[in-house]
């Protein structure tokens, strides 16, 4: 009997879970390793962001002779020259119309209100919400819910401002040795495989990197040059607030296709309290920027290119947010491509020794 397969099988499972369950008793010992874990998580997410990113231009100066780490200084600098641009050009606009959009905040929740009853006494729409009276009323009830959370989470900045203060302590750290020592990282990991598989293990870690690569330094051009195209557009159509409904379309685009949704949300918005007429040309230009996004600056679109369904990242976004909040959402795509990679390559490894076995005992037949 402890020959045999299913036996085997049946004691692995519960030491397994024996292993799972005395370790739920002692998690607690862990408690100071786990907050240590959550305080680098977000600095460690962002540097790995950022080395994918500023990796090709520390390996283009490299191949003209510069140094990596003069390099990495030298794209630093550039990075200091274009905040202070920045912040004489462009954070002025946008602090005074953040201000504003916080200073206004009641005075928007009664102009939906005013919006929806306009449309409601309108000749046009009247007949729509006849015996329904009350229906405006809930839909301005569920904005006004929003836009009060919006509002008390902008007002916690203490905590924003504390973890925002961390990152920018550590980030440029951990990211100057990440792009400075990144080119090590590879030959370690290769050197945990086995000897027989370090092969695979190779074309693995560099499928892992590419596919990271590549869906990195993708969105993050094809989301501001969208956050560019909707910021003209939502100027052409005179927009309150342009400016800073550009910026904040911006990071959320890179949730794969919710993202798009939740972005359109705040500048239909404020266009219906300009107005119904600008929150429909407000929606146009969203489609339009976004057409020109996914039909002329990316002809494959990411997750086509990927061979990754539509729906498969609707869930894998949903449930990324379901465990770890904002952070599960933007890191579920990434951690759902790395999975697959690593489940192909050991599927493949199986299939080639399975077929290995079956070749060997006809060779020796004959």
């Amino acid at each position: 009997m402890l020959q045999s397969k299913y036996f085997r099988t049946c004691l692995s499972i519960i030491a397994l879970l024996t292993i799972l369950y005395l370790g739920s008793k002692v998690i607690v010992l862990f408690t100071p390793l786990l907050s240590i874990i959550n305080l680098l998580l977000v600095p460690m997410m962002l540097s790995g962001f950022m080395y994918y990113l500023l990796r090709p231009l520390v390996k283009f100066l490299e191949k003209h002779k510069v140094n990596r780490a003069l390099s990495i200084l030298l794209i630093y600098l550039v990075f200091a020259g274009l905040f202070v641009l920045f912040w004489i050009l462009i954070w002025p606009t946008l602090r005074e119309q953040f201000q504003n959009f916080i200073d206004n905040m009641p005075y928007l929740v009664q102009g939906i209100q005013n919006q929806f009853n306009q449309l409601r006494s309108g000749p046009s729409l009247s007949r729509f919400f006849q015996g329904d009276a009350d229906v405006s009323d809930k839909i301005s009830e569920y904005i006004t819910s929003a836009i009060t959370w919006m509002t008390n989470s902008m007002s916690n900045l203490i905590g924003v401002i504390s973890s925002i203060v961390v990152v920018i302590a550590t980030l440029p750290i951990i990211l100057y040795y990440m792009l400075k020592d990144g080119h090590k990282l590879s030959p370690i990991l290769q050197g945990l495989f086995p000897r027989k598989y370090r092969k695979e293990g190779q074309e693995m870690l560099r499928d892992i990197d590419s596919a990271l690569s590549g869906f990195i330094v993708t969105r993050v051009i094809l989301n501001v040059v969208l956050g560019i195209l909707l910021y003209i557009g939502f100027l052409m159509i005179g927009l309150p607030y342009s400016l800073l409904l550009a910026v904040i379309s911006i990071p959320l685009n890179f949730i794969p296709y919710v993202g798009s949704l939740l972005a359109a949300v705040p500048v239909i918005i404020v266009g219906f309290i300009e107005s119904p007429s600008m929150a429909i040309w407000s929606l146009v230009i969203i489609l339009i920027a976004q057409q020109i996004q996914d039909n002329v600056l990316s002809p494959i679109i990411y997750g086509k290119s990927l061979d990754v369904h539509p729906l498969t990242t609707v869930v894998i976004v949903l449930v990324g947010g379901d465990f770890f909040g904002i952070i599960g959402v933007l890191i579920a795509l990434p951690v759902y491509m790395i999975a697959k990679i690593i489940v192909m390559r050991i599927y493949e490894i199986i299939v080639a020794e399975r077929v290995e076995e079956i070749q060997l005992p006809k060779e020796e037949q004959m």
